[in-house]
Parts: structure tokens; sequence; C-alpha cells
């Protein structure tokens, strides 16, 4: 069976920033190649992706992923019966979330002082899960719409009974499962208590690290008191922050068939059924390439986009090029590493592609900003960004269309 597969490859330079740091505070780093790289985690990517998808799909389109999704559930059964008072839509909620998910929703705990390590007592807060759970926004109407149906009023009692019914848990599980939204159709969803639930990420994020070895500096700093007198003298404060500069490659790959399962064919019956993975697709894409972390956004202000960015439609299996760089690049006679960093791909992803055949029935299109990027235009077809989009959503389409 041919598959679908989008490789997204992006080479974008950062100054002077934290993007994303460790518990000491200083910024995270792996070693590649045997020196030590700057790095930036998957998960702060995905998370950048994540929020940049509130500006790119509507928010019946995503989900929420929180402990508290008792509290989130209550707002639902609100909207529809504006009579319940919030500790009754609470109750709801959580009786209905134990049946869909199997999950313990209950009180947070916490230690009284004095008391010993194992005793607890409950806390008097809403209750919660005791890990972050990911539903969509039409599973949350869903099971909303499924507690009122059993608890009419907001009697809790008659929606424990109505779930006690074969059929009923049936329905509620099934609400907790179907129609996912676009962010658990691509980074997936674990439900520790209930496996069946669990949702396989159609996307993978590679932790992006610099092309060259990379220092970690600090920045000592102090500030002044507004208010102090004149005859005051030394600073208010006085701190440092550590910070690292790099040239990063960053990756990605989809899986378009595995995203077109966990998405379904929509609700639309007249829309094609490849519309959501179209969608999805385009908004990742969008997303993964001009999405950046936030940490230490402000002491930084590194707003910087990439320099160049190589998507490869393939058919086969997923393929990074980060072992063109397992030999750190070197500073540039005139300094920089970016001009030298896409020759090294420029040379680097032909040879690779010609020696494994994976050249056959493969899209490639090039979106590169500079002089120093010329020399990647043999890589693929060049585009702008929305020109991309546009073509890898038509091509994900043409793909899909055949392959059903």
């Amino acid at each position: 069976m041919t598959r679908t597969i989008l490789d997204i490859h992006i080479l974008q330079a950062v100054p002077p920033s934290n993007l994303n740091r460790d518990d000491t505070g200083t910024p995270k780093s792996a070693t590649y190649g045997g020196v030590r790289r700057a790095r930036v985690s998957s998960q702060a990517w995905k998370r950048a992706a994540r929020k940049a998808f509130e500006e790119l799909l509507p928010a019946s389109e995503l989900g929420v992923r929180t402990k508290k999704v008792a509290e989130v559930l209550a707002e639902r059964i609100r909207e529809r019966d504006t009579s319940l008072t919030a500790s009754v839509a609470i109750e709801l909620a959580a009786e209905t979330l134990r049946v869909a998910t199997g999950s313990k929703i209950e009180p947070p705990k916490r230690k009284s002082k004095g008391e010993p390590d194992d005793t607890d007592r409950e806390s008097g807060q809403a209750p919660e899960s005791s890990y972050l759970m990911f539903l969509s926004s039409r599973q949350l109407d869903a099971l909303a719409a499924l507690a009122l149906e059993g608890g009419p009023g907001g009697d809790a009692k008659a929606l424990k009974k109505y779930l006690q019914a074969k059929e009923n848990k049936v329905r509620a599980r099934q609400a907790a499962d179907s129609q996912h939204s676009v962010d658990i159709a691509l980074f997936g969803r674990m439900v520790a208590d209930s496996t069946d639930l669990n949702v396989d990420a159609a996307a993978q994020v590679a932790h992006a690290i610099s092309v060259h070895a990379a220092e970690i500096e600090s920045d000592y700093f102090t500030a002044v008191d507004d208010k102090s007198r004149e005859d005051e003298s030394g600073a208010g404060m006085i701190g440092s922050i550590d910070f690292n500069s790099s040239t990063l490659y960053r990756y990605a790959a989809v899986d378009v068939n595995e995203l077109h399962r966990n998405l379904g064919g929509g609700l639309d019956e007249k829309q094609s059924p490849t519309i959501p993975a179209q969608k999805a697709v385009g908004a990742f894409l969008e997303a993964f390439v001009t999405s950046l972390p936030t940490g230490k956004i402000n002491t930084f202000g590194n707003h910087t986009l990439p320099a160049a960015v190589i998507v490869k439609l393939r058919t086969r299996r997923p393929i990074s090029f980060v072992g063109a760089f397992e030999e750190p690049v070197n500073v540039g006679e005139a300094g920089g590493f970016m001009r030298q960093t896409c020759e090294r791909l420029a040379n680097y992803v032909p040879d690779l592609e010609r020696q494994y055949g994976v050249t056959e029935d493969e899209r490639s299109w090039v979106v590169r900003v500079g002089e120093q990027t010329k020399v990647l235009q043999g890589l693929g077809t060049e585009v702008t960004l929305k020109e991309l989009v546009k073509d890898v959503e038509a091509a994900v389409a043409e793909r899909l269309g055949a392959g059903a």
C-alpha cells in the first residue's frame, strides 16, 4: 500500500535567546557528532504549534488538555442548561467522565502540616483527573448533551442510573472516542485508565538542534529602583540569565494516512472525505514553520522566521536530513553558519535520495530567503509559504483520493 508521508525540514537562525530551558534555567542542549549543540525540545515546539492553531483553525476543530476536565465539561453543561448551579454541573460532568473515560475524577488531595506523609485530606476543590486529559471540543459537546439527557434538571442520581445501562455506557465511550480534534489527531492522546481510547499521533517532531557547536553564555543584569534616593547607591536587583544563539535544523514528519484515519471523513456528507486531513496538514505545516517557543521572549525579542523550508511528500517512509550535520558546520570566513549549512544540505540530500532510491513519485518544494540559500533551489519547486500550503493540501487530496 502506498503511503503518504509529509517531511518538513527547516533551517532557522536564532539570535541570543533562551527558547527552552531546563530546571536550572539554562538553555537545553545535546551532544551530537561529539560536540555540544543547542537544543529545543520537541514538546516545546509542539506546544508552540498548538498555540498557533488558535489563529489558523476554528475553536470547534481544536481540543483542550487539562486535569480540570470536569470544570471544562461543566461549563459546556451550563451553556445548555443555565438553570444549573456550578456545583451541580460539575457533579454531572464528573460522573459522565468517569464512565466515558474510565478515569478517576476526584477532588485533588493535599497533605496537612504535621501529618505523616501517607495521610491525605481532600482539599475541597472541584474534582480533577489525576493526569492531563485531552478531549476535543466536539467530544465535550457530545458528553455535555449525554449528561443532560441522563440527568435532566441536574439529577445526578438519575444520571448515574442512566449510565449503568450498557447501551448508554457504549454511547459515553463513543462520545469520547469519535470526532477527534486536529491537535489530538496530530499529536495523539493517552488515556491511562482506558488504553482503547488512546490515539496514535500522526505527527512526529524532532528535537531541533544547532548545526554547529554552541556555547552557553550568561547575561549579568541590574535593575534600578525608581524610588531610590540620591544618597542610596547600588542596584535594586541583580541577576543573570543564560542564553545561546544558534542556526537550527528542525524536522517534523506527518503520516497523512494515520491523520486521515484519526480525523475520519468529516461531518458534512456533501464535502469530500479528504477535506479534514487536507486542512489539518495545511494548518500543521503553516503552524510548524512559523511558530516559535516563547521562553524568555520578552527578554530577548528573538522573533525570527526560517531562512529555508524544504518539504517532501514521500510514499514509503519519513527521512530526516540531520545526518548532514553530524560533522558540525564551521563558521564561514565572513562569519555565519547559514551559507555552509545550505551548501552541506544541497550536497547531502540528492546523494542520500539517489543511493537509497527514494526519489520516485515524490514531490518537493522549497521556501527560501536570501542569497545564502540560493544553492537549495535544486531541491524542489520554489514557492512562497502561501503557495506551499495550497500545493501540499492539493497533493494530499490527490493522494488520499487515489487511495480511497
